[in-house]
Parts: structure tokens; C-alpha cells; sequence
């Protein structure tokens, strides 16, 4: 039972109908469910601003998932090893279904697959452009695996007590999954970093090119009063101060960043590579690492419309999505066949 303003409690019996306000203004029960740690679960009422905040956040999720098995699938025939393969085709696999839990999470709020669908194919809903860069090398892969499935890491463990529980549900299985593919691409870069001298330049080349999309993209814009006076910096902190008041995050871009940068620095050392920023250096007053401030001009233009990568990879994209376009006839075609029980339908 949760309790609710006035004394009431609400039913929680499984499959209940409708929505679940506990015989109060639903704002109230709903703000009710925050203080109490509750999650807030499809039958409840909640604000129209909390769920279309929670549609854009889940979405954006889901479409870079799917987005992001590209730059690392295309390597997928030309891996070194059975090994290798097997590896990169598991973990290729793991992002195709981490889209898939993503996208069953957000139609719990009324919104349909081929909708969201639509919406990234057609521009109108974006994935983290982290994914617009291209993977030049196979040490790439590993580099991708450990700094941006690294940063993914940092940002959605706290996802898994996100305020909206099948959001939080979906992201226990997700950090799963990406835990090990962190420690998939520090095995790979483990073991180019002891090869010959070319495959040692190959993955710091690797981590050159791949730092900033991770530190930054992976993150967003800086969302604390440091950046009062920068408009990106404005925005971003009013969205995570109503973000974080839902329960929806639980720490800001810049923690979530420094807390990166503080797991990557002594994995680096470990690993043999330099991270491409000289600032680096361990304050001993903050008890963390600094680091150089983000060129966030280079942020604005990664996301800009004009990126070419951004465009192939949404041209790829939806040349999939209508290749599959048969599979998906056959099987609504499967499920509406004369004579199939309505409750398996």
C-alpha cells in the first residue's frame, strides 16, 4: 500500500485498471509516490510534462542503442580472431536488445514502436551523437567499448532507480550487459597495447579520437551554476533541476562527468595509453582529477544537421528498417491468420 495525502492508500493488486490515484488529486498522489521512494508505475497519474520528459529521455536511449551497434558492427567480418568475432557479434547483439527493452519501456507511456520509429527516421528525435564518428581501425572497437560503454556505465547505474519503474526495471538488465562490454574493450585495447609498436600506436590513436565523444557527448552540456552565463549551460541545468525534482536523474551531467574521468585516469595507466589531455592531473584539494574544460563549439557542431557520418548513419538506418519491412507484414500477417485464439493475438 502507498500512502497518499488525506490518509488514503492505494491498491497495488496486480493488472489494476485504470489509472491508480489513491483517491486524491492525482498530482498530489503523484508527488506522494516521490517522497515515498515509491516508483511510479504505468497505471498512475502523472504530470504531462514528467511523461513527455520521460518519453524523450527513453527514446533518445533507445534510438542510440540501435544507432550505436553501427560503427562497430561494420568491423563484425574483418575481426582478427574467431574469438574477436564471437565477442564483438555477442556484444552487437546486447545493444540490438537493449533498444528493444528501451522501446517496450517508453509505450508503457502511450507512445507505439513505429511512432518513435518514425520520429528518428524522420529527424524529429535524436540519439546521442557520440555514434557519428566513424571506426577507422580495429582498435576502435576497443576504445568504443571502454570509453563510451564506459561513460554509458556511469550515466545509467543510476537509471536503475530512475522515479518510473519499468524505465528502472529495463536498466538492470542493460547495466548488466554493458559492464561486461566495458570489460570487453579494455581486454582488447589490454592486448594491443603488449603487441608490436604499430598495434600500440594504433589503440592510442584510437583513444585520441574516441576521449571527447565520451567525456562530452556521453554526457551533455554542463548543467551547473558555473555555466550561469552560457546558454547551453542555462538550459541544461533547468532541465536536470526538473529532471532530478521527477527522480528521473539522480546527479548532473558534470558529476556524472567527473566521476568518468576519475574511473578512466588509473585505468589508463594500467592499460599503457595517454589520455589526449594534458590537464589531467590529480587534485589532491577536490579529491578528484582535473581535466580541461569541454570545447562545447565542437559539442554544437557534432549535433548540428550538416554532420555527414550523422546523415549515413540514419540513411543506414532506415534502408533496414524497410528491408525488415516483409518481416513484420508476415508476422502481423501470422497473428491475425482465421482460427488463432484472440488471447494469442
Amino acid at each position: 500500500m502507498v500512502p497518499v495525502p488525506g490518509g488514503a492508500s492505494a491498491p497495488e493488486q496486480p493488472g489494476a485498471v485504470g489509472v491508480r490515484d489513491g483517491g486524491e488529486r492525482p498530482d498530489a498522489y503523484f508527488e506522494a509516490l516521490l517522497a515515498a521512494g515509491e516508483p511510479v508505475e504505468t497505471r498512475d497519474a502523472m504530470p504531462d510534462g514528467y511523461r513527455r520528459m520521460l518519453v524523450r529521455q527513453i527514446a533518445q536511449h533507445a534510438h542510440s542503442e540501435i544507432i550505436g551497434m553501427q560503427p562497430e558492427g561494420g568491423w563484425l567480418t574483418r575481426a582478427p580472431s574467431l574469438h574477436r568475432k564471437a565477442a564483438l557479434l555477442a556484444k552487437v547483439q546486447d545493444e540490438a536488445g537493449h533498444g528493444l527493452y528501451l522501446y517496450s519501456a517508453a509505450e508503457t507511456l502511450g507512445v507505439s514502436r513505429a511512432e518513435l520509429l518514425d520520429a528518428l527516421h524522420s529527424g524529429h528525435q535524436r540519439y546521442a551523437a557520440t555514434f557519428n564518428h566513424p571506426a577507422l581501425t580495429w582498435a576502435d572497437t576497443g576504445a568504443i567499448a571502454w570509453l563510451t560503454d564506459g561513460a554509458a556505465v556511469v550515466n545509467q547505474v543510476p537509471l536503475c532507480h530512475t522515479s518510473y519503474g519499468p524505465y528502472a526495471r529495463a536498466m538492470r538488465r542493460v547495466c548488466q550487459e554493458e559492464a561486461f562490454h566495458v570489460r570487453q574493450g579494455y581486454d582488447l585495447l589490454w592486448s594491443l597495447c603488449r603487441g608490436t609498436a604499430g598495434q600500440r600506436e594504433m589503440a592510442q590513436d584510437a583513444v585520441n579520437r574516441w576521449w571527447l565523444p565520451a567525456v562530452a557527448l556521453m554526457f551533455g552540456p554542463p548543467d551547473t551554476a558555473t555555466g550561469a552565463d552560457d546558454r547551453t549551460a542555462a538550459m541544461g541545468a533547468a532541465l536536470t533541476r526538473r529532471s532530478m525534482a521527477w527522480g528521473i536523474k539522480r546527479h548532473t551531467n558534470d558529476e556524472l562527468r567527473q566521476r568518468f574521468v576519475d574511473n578512466c585516469v588509473p585505468q589508463a595507466e594500467r592499460l599503457g595509453v595517454v589520455l589526449p589531455d594534458p590537464a589531467i592531473r590529480w587534485n589532491e584539494e577536490r579529491g578528484h582529477y582535473d581535466f580541461s574544460p569541454i570545447d562545447w563549439q565542437q559539442f554544437r557542431e557534432v549535433l548540428a544537421d550538416g554532420s555527414h557520418c550523422g546523415r549515413q548513419r540514419l540513411a543506414h538506418r532506415v534502408a533496414a528498417h524497410e528491408d525488415g519491412a516483409w518481416v513484420r507484414d508476415a508476422v502481423d500477417a501470422f497473428a491475425a491468420r482465421p482460427g488463432r485464439p484472440a488471447a494469442d493475438r
